[in-house]
């Protein structure tokens, strides 16, 4: 059996060194279709009519979704570019073949009653124009309800659970804030990839993201990550193209591997054996950067996926989806880049 890390913690959940992840709970929104905000603009301005909506079409907390914003058929003041914000994270709208203009974003996984997305069009006259989409978060009262999960329940040592002391839990908070960081520099940088995401590992998922942790009998804890099965010396291969932005070792996660795949989404790679990359590094879909390993805290050898859109975590295999609808509508340069 294995205890897996997370690195989203905020100080009340360091109560206990087995709280390795933020809470998932089991909390879905609907598809909503954007009203327009046309306080700007006369009748029959660019916006009337606009649709902004959300795929999946039920996002849960904690997960990565694509808004696909349809410009109307609508004649005078044009839109020269559209941008946006989700959950206190910027968006990154790009358009594709068909004219849709789609961004990513995330369910944070705090989320209690729904979580906003506003998208700003900037038109050809100067004015601003605003779609506003507001995304219901019900609560759910158990962390393992958010995914149909059943909690994992582990036998460990008194190690695993005692609270950690000063130093210790400000080196982890030091270490989140670094991921933080990761995350919001991602922002910074344009999408490096161009074919869907794939799992890090072919192996076995042995723990989901959300799943419920039950120490010694008490449920503590949500996992923050995907934890697939490994052995030492198995090979961890990169999601997908993008630039490792921090090779290091945390006191939770072990030694870590963060690639900014730009476009505000990072991916990261815990317990490693080693690290096979240097920060600075380009690494292509697929390219071996890691050795499975069992560094950090942990009770056996895994891999344990993670992500980022900006600061909220969410779960990884939502990348794997959802690119693929990405990629299965061809994407052109905005006009005037």
């Amino acid at each position: 059996m294995r205890l897996s890390s997370g690195h989203n913690m905020t100080r009340m959940q360091f109560s206990s060194i087995v709280r390795l992840g933020l809470i998932a709970f089991g909390l879905f929104g609907t598809s909503i279709r954007a009203q327009a905000r046309t306080d700007s603009l006369p009748p029959g301005g660019v916006a009337d009519g606009a649709r902004l909506t959300v795929t999946p079409r039920r996002p849960e907390v904690g997960s990565l979704v694509l808004l696909s914003f349809r410009r109307a058929n609508a004649t005078g003041d044009s839109i020269q570019s559209i941008s946006g914000w989700m959950a206190g994270e910027p968006l990154h709208f790009r358009i594709d073949s068909t004219g849709t203009e789609r961004a990513f974003g995330a369910v944070p996984v705090e989320a209690s009653d729904s979580v906003v997305v506003r998208v700003i069009l900037h038109l050809t006259s100067g004015v601003l124009d605003t779609l506003r989409l507001g995304v219901e978060v019900p609560h759910r009262a158990t962390p393992t309800a958010a995914r149909g999960g059943r909690a994992r329940r582990l036998r460990v040592a008194k190690l695993y659970t005692a609270r950690p002391d000063s130093l210790t839990q400000a080196r982890i908070e030091r270490e989140n804030a670094l991921a933080r960081a990761v995350g919001r520099r991602a922002h910074q940088t344009p999408e490096l990839w161009t074919q869907p995401f794939v799992r890090p590992r072919t192996s076995r998922i042995t723990s989901s993201f959300g799943s419920g942790r039950v120490f010694n009998g008490r449920l503590t804890s949500s996992h923050g990550g995907v934890d697939f099965a490994g052995q030492p010396g198995d090979p961890v291969h990169a999601a997908n193209r993008g630039v490792v932005a921090l090779v290091d070792n945390f006191f939770l996660a072990g030694n870590v591997v963060y690639v900014n795949h730009g476009g505000g989404v990072v991916t990261g790679y815990f317990h490693l054996t080693q690290a096979l990359v240097a920060v600075g590094d380009t690494v292509e879909r697929g390219q071996e950067i890691g050795i499975v390993g069992a560094t950090g805290r942990v009770t056996g050898p895994h891999l344990h996926w993670s992500a980022r859109y900006g600061e909220h975590t969410f779960d990884p295999m939502g990348l794997i989806e959802l690119t693929r609808v990405v990629a299965a509508r061809p994407q052109q340069p905005k006009p005037n880049d």
